[in-house]
C-alpha cells in the first residue's frame, strides 16, 4: 500500500478550507446529520464547502468486488474534493474508504494514483478531525440524560477513532456516558453483509443492542449512520424505547428532529 503523507495545515492564517464528504446515508436518511457537521466545523474555525459533484465512495461496489466500478467512483471522488486541505466525512466507514482503500484502489494509476495517496493524506473521520487536527476540547451543547457510545468498526480499526468522540461527549453540560460492555463488538450491519446475509446480522445485532440496553441509556450514540440504522432498527422491533442518533447531532445541539427509526417527533 503506498505511503500516505501526514498532511500539515498548509495556511498561514490558521483557515482550514474543509470539503464536506456528506455521504449517501446521510444524504438520503438523515440530512440532519450533515447540517450538525457544518455547525461544528465552522464553530472550529473551518471554512466549510460541499462539492455538488460529489457521489458515493464506492465502498458497496469495493466490498462487492465490483473492482472497475469501485476505481471509476473513486477517481470522481479525487476529483471532487482536489484542492481542499481537508476533506471531512461524519462516517468512519467512509473516511476509511478514502484514507485507506483509495490509494491501493488506484495504486496501478499513474495520474490518479498520487491523487489518490494525496487525498487518503487529507480524509478525515468528523470527530477525530474536530480533536486532533482543529483541537476542539469542549462544545456548546447540553443533554440531561445518560447516553451509551456504540464504536463502529470502520471509525475503530481504520480511522482509529475511540477517545475523540468519548472526549467531546462528557463535554455536553449535562449528560452522563456510560461504557457499554464488549464495546468493541460489531453491530452486524456492514452494508451488503446485512443484506446478504440477515440471520448472523440479525444475532449480531442482537448483542449489541442486548449491551447497550444493559446500562440503560435514555440514548445510543455513534458516528456511523449505517450501524445507527441498523441498531435503531432492532431497538424498535424489541421495543427498547431507547433514542439513537448520530453523535454529530447531540455535540451541535441538534436533537429537535425524531431519532433515528422514530415515527414521530423525539422527546429527547
Amino acid at each position: 500500500m503506498p505511503s500516505i503523507p501526514d498532511t500539515a495545515d498548509p495556511r498561514r492564517d490558521g483557515t482550514r478550507r474543509v470539503g464536506l464528504f456528506v455521504t449517501c446515508l446521510v444524504d438520503l436518511f438523515r440530512p440532519t446529520v450533515g447540517f450538525a457537521a457544518v455547525k461544528l466545523l465552522k464553530h472550529a474555525g473551518c471554512v466549510v464547502e460541499i462539492p455538488a459533484t460529489q457521489t458515493c465512495c464506492g465502498q458497496p461496489a469495493y466490498n462487492s468486488g465490483a473492482r472497475s466500478e469501485a476505481q471509476a467512483i473513486a477517481r470522481q471522488v479525487v476529483a471532487a474534493f482536489d484542492g481542499f486541505d481537508w476533506v471531512v466525512a461524519p462516517s468512519g466507514s467512509c473516511a476509511g474508504m478514502l484514507h485507506r482503500h483509495y490509494p491501493d484502489l488506484l495504486s496501478d494509476d499513474a495520474e490518479w494514483g498520487p491523487r489518490a495517496v494525496a487525498l487518503a493524506g487529507r480524509a478525515r473521520e468528523l470527530m477525530s478531525f474536530l480533536v486532533d487536527v482543529c483541537g476542539v476540547t469542549s462544545v456548546e451543547a447540553s443533554f440531561r440524560g445518560i447516553a451509551a457510545y456504540h464504536d463502529s468498526c470502520s471509525s475503530l480499526r481504520e480511522m482509529g477513532v475511540r477517545d475523540q468522540p468519548r472526549e467531546l461527549l462528557t463535554g455536553i453540560s449535562g449528560l452522563e456516558l456510560r461504557e457499554v460492555p464488549e464495546a468493541e463488538a460489531c453491530c452486524g450491519f456492514g452494508g451488503s453483509f446485512s443484506v446478504k446475509y440477515g440471520p448472523i446480522s440479525t444475532d449480531i445485532v442482537s448483542r449489541k443492542t442486548d449491551a447497550l440496553a444493559s446500562v440503560k441509556p435514555d440514548m445510543v450514540v455513534g458516528g456511523d449512520l449505517g450501524c445507527l440504522m441498523n441498531i435503531a432498527g432492532k431497538m424498535r422491533r424489541d421495543g427498547t424505547g431507547i433514542a439513537v442518533r448520530h453523535a454529530a447531532e447531540l455535540l451541535a445541539d441538534m436533537t429537535e428532529d425524531a431519532a433515528i427509526g422514530a415515527p414521530e417527533r423525539a422527546e429527547v
